[in-house]
């Protein structure tokens, strides 16, 4: 590791910091739009009672995304400020003001949506019809008309609006806590310094060759969850209730159908995500047994997860060539793509490093007019280099759908988000694979690939089934204490690892870790997505420029579509579990090939 104590924000050079001023130039201009914001707000009462007319509900509707883009941008920019360093109070005070004002702004448009619905459905049609400007609006409006048995007359959508702060509670104060005031020990790093554990540090500790210092990180990480185990217990089950009280106001017959609903996904999807992984347990149990053998280990613990199989080569990876490999992967896709992507890895969209009060993990924010944004906590690994190349897939996603799609067209929804991440992971590994004939290199590649599967496909689903679960029980009014929750957590792990994976004490925790739940029923939607993107991937190497361009308009459409028809133009149908157990087959036949090696190389 190259340094032993985090850097502090001003420590980072700029040329591996975002640039956040291509949104606002300055702290003061941001306060200008958003005081410009509040005062544009109030005109949206204007067609409160007048939805009357094509022209009306036009003008309605244009206004509201001028508001949109407006706070988008606002919003973007307290939120990277923030995450950059949440210890920097100007920047909580940014994002909290913006939190502040989305309620404001959802309370000023909650009479759009019921006066919508107010509207016979046929008078609707006809508008669309006769008025060309209005047709950029079809699917908003037709999504509308088909959650009408979910939305509340316009008095109560705006109590429910106004509620809307409060009901982020839990998230923001477990953001808070696990990003700014929960603090780790030190632990001994493999030549015996001590070293700050981090959220950034702890999966390189976990990678560690040294089994001592991958067992203190493990027991360093859930001994500090656990000091605060009831308290995240009741912060995750205010999440929970919250949205059950949602589901239940908007007369849904669980939290389940609610959220999946925004994407018109039925839960069946759910359901048959998790009855396929439960029939393919034995294959990843026959992954886990290699490993345990290939590690030479008596007992393979939670700990030992993680670690490369391949000891004695190490393929680091440094900032500059993650960005040769990710470009050179990524050519299946065309001059066009590649071209875009090299702006995107070359000009102040990443923010590359770990530091002081930096949020943990990675993601990509689009922001609509200006361009996206990806946060990294970078090691020097080839999992980092992984994680580049699966942010810039969303990035690209949202690059792109936004400079072809109005902006009420252009969100994408969660549901195919992470397809175009792992696509872009696939054709990366593709890319690898096919250019070493290094035994050992390849089967450090095949490694990662299947440890892909296992985090995205396998522990995933586990995570959607424990949701699924803690939703059921406190739906049914079963209350959930850290004891409840981490034996439900426990049984899950033992029941998906198999008899070769001691499930150690600590890891009945984990779920206290997992940002992701608090947002409920999102996890799954890794599952399905990397199901698709396999396929997809695959179909892009054997069919070359028809699947790109099926895939590229793909990119461009949006959120222009409901995702299952979107998938389905592009050449992957998620309304059935094909795409899953074909992704199964491609997992149980890496593990055939990783076999076959071990047998060369032993």
């Amino acid at each position: 590791m190259s340094t032993k104590a985090v850097p502090e924000r001003s420590q980072i050079p700029s040329e591996y910091q975002w640039k956040l001023t291509d949104i606002y130039p300055s702290d003061q201009a941001w306060n200008e739009d958003f005081e410009a914001l509040k005062q544009l707000i109030p005109r949206l009462q204007d067609y409160r009672g007048k939805l009357d007319s094509a022209e009306n509900l036009l003008a309605c509707l244009r206004l509201q995304d001028e508001v949109g883009m407006k706070f988008d941008k606002l919003a973007g920019y307290a939120m990277m400020s923030k995450d950059q360093d949440n210890t920097n109070s100007l920047y909580q005070e940014f994002y909290d003001r913006v939190v502040n004002i989305g309620a404001v702004l959802a309370s000023n448009l909650a009479y759009v949506e019921p006066e919508i619905l107010s509207l016979p459905e046929e008078t609707i049609k006809q508008w669309l019809e006769a008025n060309q400007d209005l047709q950029v609006y079809s699917h908003y409006l037709n999504n509308i008309l088909r959650t009408k048995p979910h939305t509340l007359p316009t008095e109560q959508e705006e109590i429910l609006a106004s509620a809307s702060e409060m009901a982020q509670a839990a998230n923001q104060i477990f953001r808070m806590f696990n990003n700014a005031d929960l603090k780790f020990p030190t632990i001994k790093d493999e030549e015996g310094n001590d070293v700050e554990l981090t959220h950034g540090r702890y999966i390189r500790f976990m990678e560690s060759k040294d089994r001592t210092v991958r067992k203190s990180a493990f027991e360093a990480m859930y001994s500090t969850y656990g000091q605060w185990k009831n308290t995240l217990a009741t912060t995750y089950t205010a999440a929970v209730k919250k949205a059950l009280f949602f589901a239940k106001t908007r007369k849904y017959e669980s939290s389940l159908e609610a959220a999946l609903d925004a994407d018109n996904v039925k839960p069946e999807v759910y359901h048959n995500l998790i009855k396929t992984i439960h029939d393919s347990l034995p294959i990843f149990y026959r992954y886990m047994k290699l490993r345990k053998r290939m590690l030479n280990l008596d007992q393979l613990h939670m700990y030992d997860i993680y670690v490369p199989l391949v000891q004695d080569l190490d393929m680091e990876v440094t900032p500059e060539q993650a960005v040769e490999m990710v470009k050179t992967g990524l050519q299946p896709l065309g001059e066009q793509y590649c071209a875009d992507l090299e702006r995107g890895l070359t000009e102040g969209w990443i923010d590359w490093f770990e530091n002081k009060g930096k949020t943990s993990g990675a993601y990509s924010a689009g922001v609509y007019g200006v361009h996206p944004f990806v946060l990294m906590n970078y090691e020097n690994t080839i999992d980092n280099m992984f994680t580049l190349a699966h942010e810039m897939g969303h990035a690209m996603h949202s690059y792109y759908s936004d400079r072809n799609q109005e902006y009420v067209n252009s969100h994408y929804t969660i549901f195919v988000a992470e397809v175009a991440s792992t696509v872009n992971e696939c054709l990366v590994m593709h890319d690898l694979l096919s250019k070493t004939n290094d035994p050992k290199q390849k089967l450090y590649l095949l490694n990662h690939y299947l440890e892909q599967f296992r985090g995205t496909v396998f522990r995933q689903t586990m995570f959607a089934e424990f949701e699924m679960l803690v939703h059921d029980q406190l739906g049914q009014g079963t209350p959930m204490t850290a004891e409840s929750l981490s034996k439900v957590y426990h049984e899950l792990n033992q029941k998906y690892y198999g008899p070769d994976v001691v499930s150690d004490p600590e890891i009945a925790l984990e779920w206290a870790r997992i940002p992701h739940f608090y947002r409920p029923f999102y996890v799954y939607k890794y599952a399905t997505g990397f199901s698709a993107a396999v396929a997809l991937s695959q179909q892009i190497l054997e069919e070359k420029e028809p699947a790109v361009e099926r895939y590229l308009t793909f990119l461009k459409s949006g959120g222009s579509d409901y995702p299952l028809n979107l998938l389905k133009r592009a050449g992957v149908d998620m309304a059935t579990p094909e795409p899953i157990v074909k992704a199964i087959e491609v997992f149980s036949s890496l593990i055939d090939q990783m076999e076959q090696l071990v047998a060369e190389l032993e």
